[in-house]
């Protein structure tokens, strides 16, 4: 048994033992769970893939004379914010988009730019154009301000993600005679194609299935700077089924994360536009597992084959809410290329970057290793398996008439 005040001590120290997600493997198959477990203090992970809950929050400053944009509209390079806080505090989506975009009139729509991109050209060092409009109050006298902004300009930036991180997630294919155009990408007629979007071995809830170092106030690698855990994420399913080594079969856990934007690096922070679907914004995260006893170890040290999904037709089942898989299959499999679904051999293709997740979590192993990241105690735990939490969507929507 260890104690992360015990380990914070190795790092001040610098006598603290890290390996990554990935390098925790080897050495279980090599030495044991067991002796790993009393060499090893610390296991990184990293993930770097779209992920659309989340976005920014900034106070912008006030103007002279002074303007209300609660209650206004407010615009960042024609992408509106939302407004609806105090006199300069807004909110910028990652999946926002300008007024003017002509969306899915034409399909497939291309989305060239929206929230996503912003947040990345803000972290960039770039400046954006601010436009506002206000009805005007006694205490808040302007009525329209206009001007030029960068990151540096700003009270405060931070990102605020409200779902990142999913622990597992659907492979999604297409039965339909069409090609379809969804947030997992182009999926071609006729199981053409397999899409998937998930680090494997390398996910950050995928090696603690159980959330047993991961919680609220666990500090983490947010977009190339500090951030931490601020709740469980929307749509947090911790109940799904599970393998016997503990792992979701399905989508489950999520995390609700938050970090100075000002600290961020723009290649961990990049804004996509999805083909026919809309924009978002790409997140580099990576959590450190803290190797408190033997059963954490075994649970970090999970291989690509031991973490299974789901395929799922996304021409009909998704979006009409109807359950059922077409197979399960895993992780070695999705990242060997192709996959059989219903006796056709298809290629596969995978949204989330591997080998930004592996460079994440070897800068995470990096920061602790110099002394730079110390661990912390969670304050809360998340809903986990045995806690009655369950993810339920409406089966219907009522009508109104």
């Amino acid at each position: 048994m260890k104690t992360i005040k015990e380990i914070n001590e190795k790092i001040r120290k610098g006598q603290v033992v890290v390996v990554t997600a990935e390098e925790v493997i080897d050495l279980v198959a090599k030495k044991g769970v067991r002796k790993a477990a009393e060499e090893v203090d610390v296991v990184t992970t990293g993930t770097f893939g779209p992920m659309c809950s989340s976005g920014a929050y900034f106070n912008i400053g006030h103007s002279k004379p002074r303007i209300k944009l609660g209650g206004g509209i407010c615009k960042l390079n024609e992408v509106p914010l939302y407004t609806g806080f105090a006199a300069v505090d807004v909110f910028l989506g990652a999946t926002a988009v300008p007024d003017d975009d002509p969306r899915n009139k034409v399909y497939p729509g291309e989305f060239k730019y929206g929230g996503g991109h912003i947040i990345h050209e803000l972290v960039a060092g770039k400046k954006v154009k601010l436009e506002a409009t206000a009805y005007g109050t006694d205490c808040y006298p302007r009525r329209k301000l206009e001007t030029y902004i960068s990151l540096k300009d700003l009270n405060e930036a931070v990102l605020f993600n409200m779902r990142n991180c999913y622990q597992n997630y659907n492979v999604a294919v297409n039965l339909s005679d069409k090609p379809i155009y969804t947030y997992m990408g182009m999926l071609k007629p006729q199981l053409g194609n397999a899409n998937y979007c998930s680090a494997g071995q390398l996910s950050p809830l995928l090696k603690d299935p159980y959330y047993k170092t991961i919680g609220v106030g666990t500090k983490i690698f947010l977009g190339g700077g500090v951030g931490y855990v601020a709740w469980h994420g929307t749509q947090h399913n911790p109940s799904v089924p599970r393998k016997a080594n503990g792992i979701p079969q399905a989508p489950a856990g999520t995390l609700a994360v938050i970090g100075d934007l000002k600290q961020m690096k723009s290649q961990w922070l990049l804004g996509v536009s999805m083909l026919g679907y809309g924009v978002t914004l790409t997140v580099g995260i990576g959590v450190p597992i803290p190797v408190l006893n033997e059963e954490i170890l075994k649970y970090a040290s999970a291989r690509d084959e031991d973490i299974v999904a789901q395929v799922i037709d996304y021409s009909e089942n998704y979006p009409q809410c109807v359950g059922g898989s077409l197979g399960e299959v895993n992780y070695a499999q999705l990242k060997s290329g192709k996959i059989t679904v219903k006796g056709k051999e298809i290629p596969t293709g995978n949204l989330s970057s591997y080998s930004k997740a592996r460079a994440i979590s070897e800068e995470l192993k990096s920061w602790i290793k110099k002394g730079d990241f110390l661990l912390t105690e969670s304050v809360a735990a998340l809903p986990g398996a045995d806690s009655g939490y369950t993810f339920k969507p409406l089966k219907e929507m009522p009508s109104i008439s």
